[in-house]
């Protein structure tokens, strides 16, 4: 399948060392353009990551691209917040509602918005959105667990997308997120993913930046 636009690995800062963030964020921007912030609330998804303060202090400390993926039930309430803390694009879940209201509200901010699908949620929830976002991320693992594996029966969505992008009938970039590493990588490649949120599989190796390329060379030779 061609995949006109350039792929490209989103590093997840939920899987680096918090204590030396400012050092990890550096250590992986000379391999990519994007960073991916993981937002959890406790109510929409179980457990509880960071919130404004936090990119605010990454914003401090890198100029790429900060990609805030809100796992919250009230993102309504909170974008300002993000945007003024140095958020360039945030994601929220179609689950939650209120999506063409909540894609106004992240234009009329100047953020590039974004529409998070859950495994479960079928891919007509998103559809009719799909012209009016920046990206649309795919979850391959269910949102706010982690140590899942990656679920294979989710790239059927993300082909339908694809067909949908490489028709001309919306733009937005097509992301996964959940379980992506240089084995999973080319399986979403091949389906017609653009950007790969990867985790532990940056994070956790000895050294973030040759990871990053490890996995977008898998990708590049799937795609």
């Amino acid at each position: 399948m061609p995949n006109p636009l350039p792929l490209r690995v989103a590093p997840s800062i939920l899987a680096a060392d918090f204590s030396r963030l400012g050092e990890a964020v550096r250590g992986i921007e000379t391999a990519t353009d994007i960073l991916h912030v993981d937002v959890m609330d406790g109510h929409f998804v179980p457990n509880i990551s960071i919130g404004p303060p936090v990119v605010a202090s990454v914003r401090r400390q890198t100029k790429l691209f900060l990609d805030c993926h809100l796992m919250i039930s009230e993102p309504a309430k909170y974008l300002p917040a993000f945007q003024e803390a140095g958020a360039d694009g945030c994601t929220v879940h179609v689950e939650v509602g209120g999506t063409a209201d909540l894609i106004a509200q992240m234009r009329s901010l100047g953020l590039a918005p974004g529409l998070a699908v859950s495994p479960d949620t079928p891919f007509d929830d998103v559809a009719p959105f799909l012209s009016d976002i920046d990206l649309v991320l795919f979850m391959t693992v269910h949102p706010g667990f982690g140590g899942q594996s990656f679920m294979e029966e989710v790239l059927p969505k993300v082909e339908r997308a694809r067909a949908l992008h490489d028709s001309g009938s919306h733009g937005a970039q097509i992301q996964v997120d959940g379980g992506i590493d240089v084995a999973t990588a080319p399986r979403a490649a091949a389906a017609g993913a653009h950007l790969f949120v990867a985790g532990t599989a940056v994070f956790g190796q000895p050294d973030p930046a040759a990871a990053v390329h490890r996995i977008r060379e898998a990708a590049e030779a799937a795609a």
